[in-house]
């Protein structure tokens, strides 16, 4: 469960959001969408513990392990999230089989678990034989993987993904895809940011669309459609994001 309450984020006189407020139930695969410099990039650092709000405040919480406040309980609430960003920074000079063990180490995970984790996505992600070779000699995608892996190493409640499919061929994708429908079927709500609309469109139960620091649109894919004025069923998602962010923007304007 992700509850954003009346978030605000000003970098200096610059507000990058405004009075961000959103409930994501346990379980639910939830797609962020808005334009480049629409405060996608800044909202998930707040809900990750990475940045402070300037006001309001971020509940993170599951099933059977209670709720916590981000920003007063940083240490419980990322105990219970993974974090996959779109552009990871790893340690280099470790090999991938170590870089998951470091990470599992800092969730508490025991060791033979961690192993036993290891062997299960290095072998669905074809790592098993890079494993044991240093990172810095990984591609793009092999590191977006061995991400994944640490990310899901403890099993987290809550996991919140910056383009997931950045760097990956289309078998990656396609694994990681039918990974995370599969994650979110048993019961881990996930956040995922885009821009990728045709993936949104697969695997999302609902939608927020945020433009300028607010959040413009939210709902499932039919519900979008009728906020668009438009009922044709076969409409994709892309016109419909192209038409409320128009629509958004002229009314700024």
């Amino acid at each position: 469960m992700i509850r954003i309450e009346h978030v605000t984020k000003f970098y200096g006189p610059v507000r990058a959001l405004y009075d961000l407020s959103l409930t994501i139930p346990q379980g639910e695969f939830f797609g962020f969408l808005g334009p480049n410099g629409a405060g996608k990039t800044t909202t998930i650092k707040i809900i990750a513990g990475l940045l402070r709000a300037t006001s309001g405040r971020v509940i993170l919480g599951g099933n059977g392990v209670g709720e916590f406040d981000i920003a007063r309980e940083p240490e419980k609430a990322k105990a219970i999230t993974g974090y996959i960003p779109d552009r990871p920074y790893l340690y280099e000079k470790l090999t991938g089989y170590e870089y998951v063990h470091f990470i599992g180490g800092l969730y508490g995970v025991p060791t033979d678990r961690i192993d036993e984790h290891i062997h299960h996505y290095f072998q669905l992600f074809d790592l098993l034989d890079a494993a044991h070779s240093l990172i810095e000699s990984y591609s793009h995608g092999m590191r977006q993987k061995v991400v994944m892996t640490g990310a899901l190493v403890h099993n987290p409640n809550v996991l919140i993904v910056d383009e997931p499919m950045v760097g990956l061929d289309p078998r990656s994708s396609r694994l990681v895809k039918d990974l995370l429908k599969k994650k979110s079927r048993e019961g881990m709500t996930i956040f995922l940011s885009t821009h990728t609309l045709d993936v949104a469109e697969e695997l999302c139960d609902r939608i927020g669309i945020i433009q300028r620091g607010q959040l413009i649109a939210l709902g499932t894919i039919e519900e979008l459609r009728r906020m668009a004025l438009d009922q044709t069923s076969d409409l994709r998602l892309e016109s419909v994001f192209l038409k409320l962010t128009e629509e958004e923007h002229n009314e700024i304007r």
